[in-house]
């Protein structure tokens, strides 16, 4: 990963400084336009941030969704590629987690079946950007518009598999029976971490080991060093040998199997089933995790996690001060303006 000179470091921190700043600026007219008072909704978000362990495990477990996502758009961006992708990838390994929870046996231990579900929701997430990968590098065709028109065939799949009786819909027992899949058993849902009143679960310890072995493969390793080279200029790279293909293949297949254990982490976790919508736009989120981080996975971890604690915050703003929870999405959508703006601001002036 490339290096920050003092100089690069105060610039950065000018820009996302900035950013945050002009981002509070709209947050606070939103509370004031609702009727809240500053104070009132400083301290509920506060308090759905941090107020409980409750509140802070489910802001750690969103963290760790976006985190998978981002780091995989990390891999892919090393490489030259873009993967919009992440929201269909994640609902096909959703399926592939249901499928293969569903099938264990009732009695089947924790330590089977939780690497066997997250293996499947990898397996599939890479199967499925796969697809994109191989018509990026043998026939040419912009991985963006692959990956992207994916998506919506990934959640048209989740959506026929819970309506389907023959598939996953868990059995109709009478009218009120939701399309969904029946829960999975005990042996394949995550165990919590431990922490006393917490519902944060193991996929926070996954994403955090993804995002370090990562960072170990990009930073020290052959293989690293073959993907920069190829995202830096695929002509060169071919020129001296390397097997820019295979490479680029590999980069958005690792993308989208992070992505496929996000999904999987979401079906094995509350309330264990495979639903409708249980994507929650977390794909997308995740995109926005990718770009702004710029190719840092230390800047992955942390964007995810302040994503993370504005989604919980923002729920309990609602509650407590009245103040809707759209108004986070409002204030990360400026905050990701000013940020995209400064950036392409700075690199017009070729600094």
């Amino acid at each position: 990963m490339e290096r920050l000179s003092p100089q690069r470091f105060t610039r950065d921190l000018a820009v996302y400084g900035g950013a945050v700043a002009a981002a509070l600026i709209v947050g606070l007219g939103l509370v004031l336009g609702g009727g809240a008072s500053p104070a009132k909704a400083a301290d509920a978000l506060w308090e759905g941030m941090f107020g409980t362990p409750y509140a802070f495990g489910s802001a750690l477990n969103m963290a760790a969704v976006l985190a998978l996502i981002g780091t995989g758009f990390t891999v892919a961006h090393r490489a030259g590629l873009v993967n919009v992708g992440g929201e269909g990838q994640l609902a096909l390994g959703g399926i592939a987690a249901a499928a293969v929870g569903l099938w264990l046996p009732a009695g089947a231990p924790a330590a089977v079946g939780v690497p066997l579900v997250l293996g499947a929701g990898f397996v599939a997430g890479a199967a499925w950007a796969g697809i994109a990968a191989g018509l990026r590098v043998w026939r040419g065709t912009s991985e963006v518009i692959t990956t992207l028109l994916l998506n919506f065939v990934g959640l048209g799949l989740v959506t026929l598999v819970v309506h389907e009786a023959g598939l996953l819909r868990q059995p109709i027992t009478s009218s009120e029976t939701l399309p969904q899949s029946a829960p999975l058993p005990e042996g394949a849902r995550l165990p919590l971490l431990g922490i006393e009143g917490s519902p944060a679960t193991v996929v926070v310890a996954v994403a955090a080991l993804a995002a370090v072995l990562t960072a170990i493969v990009l930073r020290r390793t052959a293989t690293g060093t073959r993907l920069t080279a190829v995202g830096l200029s695929e002509a060169a790279s071919a020129r001296l040998g390397l097997g820019v293909h295979r490479l680029r293949f590999g980069a958005l297949a690792v993308a989208g199997g992070l992505a496929g254990v996000a999904g999987a982490g979401l079906v094995a976790t509350v309330p264990y089933v495979l639903a409708e919508h249980f994507t929650s736009g977390y794909g997308f989120a995740g995109l926005v995790v990718g770009l702004l981080a710029r190719g840092s996975l230390t800047a992955v971890a942390g964007i995810s996690l302040a994503f993370g604690l504005l989604a919980s915050g923002g729920i309990n703003l609602q509650l407590a001060a009245s103040v809707p929870a759209s108004s986070i999405q409002v204030v990360q959508s400026v905050l990701i303006i000013f940020v995209a703006g400064a950036v392409l601001l700075r690199k017009e002036n070729g600094r």
